[in-house]
């Protein structure tokens, strides 16, 4: 996928506010209290150097176990290398302390492929007499991560993550199925199921011959699991067609030849393009 066309912000935040209880935050995890989640959507903060407003993707309300007082959690998702994010960290940080005045966990999750891009962990001032500040937040660099170490955590977060940790071209498929077998496991509903897939397949597609090669690894499971991973692959595989039939109807394409090029029923691309009329 061409990635100009991939709004990573939206991925990140949609897979974060739905499963932000399972971020494998081992450091934080424990501390937080998960009954009160508030997500403060409308976090915007206006730079001035740059003379630009920006919208923080995820800025959580929340508190730590035995207290009362709120916390503030910021999840700042990075898909490109830049040599100053550490800078803008720290004036994230101080517009959120300054609106709030409150305790803040800043966390920032690197996203690109680059592993030869070391990141700082801390914002530093100092001068020979004086050190003025060290501002410092938690990272994960997923390209850096062995996608081994998480597939028998049964996270729905790393799960989806897989697609974006240290794989090799030869492991795709392997991890894949790994994924597969793993939502078989969490046992979640279709919607988030499908968001889940849809995050993965994002960022990890298999071509055609991958695939067939994914089928066949599959059919060597346990009868059992092959059956669900089986069910998984064939519904993701129903929605995308299903994707497809309704941008041909958009375009103006009439039932009898999408039904013809998707392999739907006419019947089934009927209803599709009622609820597309409902929807418009």
């Amino acid at each position: 996928m061409n990635e100009r066309q991939v709004d990573h912000d939206r991925l990140f935040k949609e897979l974060i506010q739905e499963f932000f209880q399972d971020l494998f935050f081992p450091t934080i995890h424990e501390h937080i209290d998960y009954v009160h989640l508030k997500f403060l959507d409308k976090e915007m903060i206006t730079d001035v150097s740059d003379r630009e407003k920006r919208h923080l993707d995820i800025v959580v309300e929340t508190r730590l176990r035995n207290e009362d007082s709120l916390i503030i959690v910021h999840v700042e998702p990075q898909a490109s290398y830049q040599p100053t994010f550490n800078d803008r960290m720290f004036r994230y940080f101080s517009r959120l302390y300054e609106r709030h005045r409150r305790r803040i966990v800043p966390i920032a999750v690197f996203s690109y492929d680059e592993k030869n891009k070391e990141e700082p962990q801390s914002f530093n001032m100092s001068f020979p007499f004086l050190d003025v500040l060290q501002f410092n937040y938690l990272t994960v660099e997923l390209k850096k991560l062995d996608w081994r170490e998480y597939i028998r955590q049964d996270n729905p977060v790393a799960g989806a993550l897989l697609s974006k940790m240290g794989y090799t071209e030869d492991e795709k498929i392997e991890v894949k199925k790994e994924f597969l077998r793993m939502l078989v496991r969490l046992e979640l509903d279709p919607a988030r199921n499908h968001l889940l897939t849809t995050f993965f397949e994002t960022y990890l597609g298999l071509s055609e011959r991958e695939e067939h090669i994914l089928a066949d690894e599959v059919n060597q499971l346990d009868p059992k699991e092959e059956a669900k991973v089986m069910e998984l692959m064939t519904s993701y595989e129903r929605k995308g067609i299903k994707k497809v039939a309704l941008n041909l109807l958009s375009d103006g394409m009439d039932i009898q030849k999408v039904a013809k090029l998707t392999g739907l029923t006419e019947q089934e691309v009927k209803e599709l393009k009622s609820q597309q009329s409902k929807n418009d």
